[in-house]
């Protein structure tokens, strides 16, 4: 499905994933076809949420590069990477934040202090965010070397992170 999704596009097959998405929902599957991608995520708000990121993200290479590398981590059903789509989401995330603030260098942290005076976040969203990220630095090794005691990030992990840093990003171009 996958192969024929990606293919869809170079042998000119109108609407390939939206009819295949459309009977995967019809039969209840679980799955929705995202970027070419087979993922456990069904509810259409969530996919819109990353579809909507992705559209954002193609204007700048390293936000687009962090995304399809998260989607790519949780879609692969032999060897999937959960630790890793975590650690992709929120570095989409960073690399935004770094293009609003014009800043290459600035952390999350950083970035989200001067976003926060520009484009009139509220704090406590700041706050979330940065708690996010910090859940990312420190808990089960996430961005950072495993340790023997590492709690295992899960599939509903790496789903709540995808799709909460593509809303994030959504909501931060909206605000520009």
């Amino acid at each position: 499905m996958e192969f024929l999704s990606d293919l869809s596009t170079t042998i000119n097959i109108p609407d390939f994933t939206k009819r295949v998405n459309n009977n995967l929902k019809r039969e209840l599957a679980g799955y929705t076809i995202i970027q070419d991608k087979i993922v456990q995520i069904t509810s259409e708000q969530e996919v819109k949420a990353i579809e909507d990121a992705l559209q954002i993200a193609s204007k700048y290479k390293s936000v687009e590069t962090h995304l399809n590398q998260s989607l790519e981590l949780l879609s692969n059903r032999e060897n999937p990477d959960y630790r890793n789509s975590v650690k992709e989401s929120i570095s989409a995330v960073e690399a935004y934040c770094s293009i609003l603030t014009n800043d290459s260098k600035a952390t999350l942290g950083k970035a989200l202090t001067q976003i926060e005076k520009t484009h009139k976040i509220h704090s406590a969203l700041k706050s979330s965010f940065s708690a996010l990220y910090g859940y990312t630095s420190d808990s089960g090794g996430i961005r950072h070397s495993l340790l023997e005691d590492d709690i295992k990030v899960t599939l509903e992990d790496a789903k709540f992170m995808l799709i909460s840093c593509s809303a994030f990003i959504n909501y931060l171009k909206a605000k520009e």
